[in-house]
């Protein structure tokens, strides 16, 4: 009889190792999670598995193709044009995740207003939530009581926005249900679609998150995705920049300052990156990484999709050297 991991989605096996799903033979009758969540959950030890990105595609394809209702989750430090893909589907509601690790002075309704009218979405609703504080819960369940279409209700989204956080912490504060989904900070830790049935009338449908290659996260070993990673409210950090200035982001990028004038840089990122500002001129430390050149006008703000963001108050000539493939690009003042 086919069985799948509580834990991932994948259905269980114990052919190999190295394929989604493995368990040892002598416990696979009585196992509920494969052996990869069992030591993501209780050792923290995380495993890299072979997986094909056209599955993630094939399962997103056909929730697209459903009327029914789809949350789609992104955190709050990743909004950018993949926004639009919300578009895809029939009946969505936009869910804001990690809310938390902005500082508290930022209101919800300016990131709302900044969202619709920098992206052309079409969706019910826009909330924020926090899985970990349980903010917004109860307005979430009723929202999705409200718009839902049938028992059936489909989370989607990049890996690592809090799906199967979200989830876990539905099932803690409004089911019985005792099992709960895998997490970490790891990408790509829910492999296949996972059912969980709260109630008669609704079964949480979570789904593996989308892989992005252009992410900072994509391919990193498992202790630089933990320092990247923020799990508590980030601290700015502002720095007031005099020409020919840099800034240093620990090992993974640089921010070269070119403009003739004085300027002001705050630093969006988790508390655990060392952050120092050094002379353009007599420093090339990391200057041998990927280059991306911007002239901005005043009000942007610069972006390492998946590291930080950096909020630049005036025009700038600027250019930011980070790995190879990461999406660096701007965008209008977020905060």
């Amino acid at each position: 009889m086919t069985k799948k991991c509580l834990g991932c989605g994948s259905v269980m096996q114990y052919e190999n190792k190295d394929k989604p799903g493995y368990i040892d033979e002598e416990n696979y009758n009585d196992a509920l999670v494969c052996k990869r969540c069992f030591r993501i959950k209780n050792y923290g030890d995380y495993k890299s598995i072979s997986y094909e990105k056209e599955n993630y595609e094939k399962i997103y394809n056909a929730v697209k193709e459903k009327k029914d209702l789809v949350l789609f989750l992104c955190d709050i430090l990743s909004l950018d044009d993949k926004l639009n893909e919300i578009n895809d589907f029939n009946n969505v509601i936009l869910i804001i995740t990690k809310k938390d690790l902005l500082p508290k002075s930022v209101k919800e309704y300016k990131i709302i207003n900044y969202i619709k009218e920098n992206f052309n979405i079409k969706c019910n609703d826009i909330i924020f939530v926090s899985a970990t504080k349980n903010y917004n819960l109860d307005v979430l369940m009723n929202l999705i009581n409200k718009n839902k279409t049938s028992n059936n209700v489909y989370l989607v989204g990049d890996t690592n926005a809090g799906k199967s956080t979200l989830i876990n912490a539905i099932i803690k504060s409004y089911s019985s249900v005792t099992s709960y989904i895998t997490t970490s900070n790891m990408p790509a830790t829910t492999l296949d679609v996972i059912k969980i049935k709260l109630s008669d009338d609704l079964t949480l449908i979570d789904t593996p998150g989308i892989v992005r290659d252009d992410n900072f996260l994509y391919n990193l070993e498992a202790k630089d995705v933990k320092k990247i990673s923020p799990v508590k409210e980030i601290k700015p950090r502002t720095y007031q920049m005099k020409p020919n200035e840099s800034i240093i982001i620990d090992n993974y990028a640089r921010i070269d300052y070119l403009s003739d004038k004085k300027n002001s840089f705050t630093i969006y990122l988790s508390n655990n990156i060392k952050v120092k500002r050094i002379n353009l001129n007599t420093n090339n430390d990391l200057r041998c990484l990927n280059k991306t050149s911007f002239n901005l006008k005043k009000g942007k703000d610069i972006v390492i999709s998946g590291l930080c963001f950096c909020k630049i108050v005036d025009d700038a000539l600027v250019n930011v050297y980070t790995k190879d493939n990461v999406k660096v690009f701007s965008r209008n003042n977020l905060i």
